[in-house]
């Protein structure tokens, strides 16, 4: 495996390789909430192309208040992963938003491109906290304008290597 970095750690004379363009830690008090927004919801960066040189990937955070819901949306050709840290999320996704699923603390949401979706806060009294990570280091949100429907199908997940229920 090769590297464009020298291996200077010998010469007193230039600092180590990997010294300001290895590791990044990204202080949970310096997130950049300059990126790409959505109605209802706080989107903060932490990992992108801006901030650390990420080509293929875009990570932060994402807020959403007590009994709000974000607006209908998709990422383009971008994939998404949500990580729920606290509170409790219901998904809203298809052309009207017609399925619906819901997520807790330590689930994973996964998010494939183009598809019309919606971030709600099933909770009336706490914000909902979740990592996002995207396969790309640009952050894509594009805004519709949906008609849901009223009553979305629920949707269970079947794990397609565990379909019974196996772990």
């Amino acid at each position: 495996m090769s590297h464009d970095h020298a291996d200077h750690s010998h010469d007193n004379s230039v600092e180590p390789a990997w010294k300001h363009d290895g590791v990044r830690v990204i202080p949970s008090n310096q997130l950049d909430g300059n990126t790409a927004q959505t109605p209802g919801m706080d989107r903060k960066a932490a990992i992108n192309f801006a901030r650390v040189g990420a080509q293929k990937l875009w990570a932060g955070t994402v807020t959403i208040h007590a009994n709000a819901k974000t607006g209908a949306h998709h990422h383009g050709h971008l994939e998404s992963v949500i990580y729920v840290v606290s509170g409790k999320a219901r998904m809203r996704w298809g052309e009207r938003l017609e399925f619906t699923a819901e997520a807790g603390p330590g689930d994973f949401i996964y998010v494939p491109p183009y598809v019309p979706h919606q971030e709600i806060n099933a909770s009336e009294t706490e914000a909902l906290h979740c990592v996002l990570c995207r396969s790309d280091g640009q952050a894509v949100a594009i805004n519709l304008d949906i008609e849901p429907v009223e009553k979305p199908d629920t949707v269970l997940w079947v794990d397609p290597t565990h379909p019974h229920g196996g772990v």
